[in-house]
């Protein structure tokens, strides 16, 4: 039989769905742009929530840019506002209070990505080159 989700998978996922569409349509910020929210972990007695966001951007972000640290002090100040908006949309005892970080493994993702690409290019016209040289 299939492990059930647990109770604070449950709660970690309408978190996360309901935070990206009050991020999207409440937040009046002009420093929170176009944000993505990968992942939320809530801690066992609900008392926290750690919300890992990326921005979606045309330069590549790390966590000392300049518009991650203004998205993320826009977010963390708003946290109140958030968890006080997810009161009414969640149905819990105690909503956990909100942390928000940079979640880099996006643009360690695209790193690699580039690199397994200009491997593959290199292969290609080597292999090429051999090719032509029989």
């Amino acid at each position: 039989m299939a492990r059930e989700f647990s109770r604070t998978d449950r709660i970690s996922d309408q978190i996360q769905k309901d935070l990206a569409t009050l991020i999207r349509t409440e937040m009046k910020d002009p420093r929170v742009g176009m944000v993505t929210i990968n992942d939320v972990n809530v801690a066992r007695d609900l008392g926290f929530a750690d919300v890992y966001i990326t921005l979606l951007t045309l330069e590549e972000n790390d966590a000392n840019s300049d518009s991650v640290k203004q998205t993320l002090k826009a977010l963390n100040s708003a946290a109140g506002f958030l968890r006080s908006q997810l009161g009414k949309m969640i149905k819990l005892r105690t909503i956990p209070q909100l942390r928000f970080h940079f979640d880099s493994s996006v643009g360690h993702g695209r790193k690699l990505d580039a690199l397994i690409t200009k491997a593959r290019k290199k292969d290609s016209t080597s292999s090429s080159e051999e090719s032509d040289d029989v």
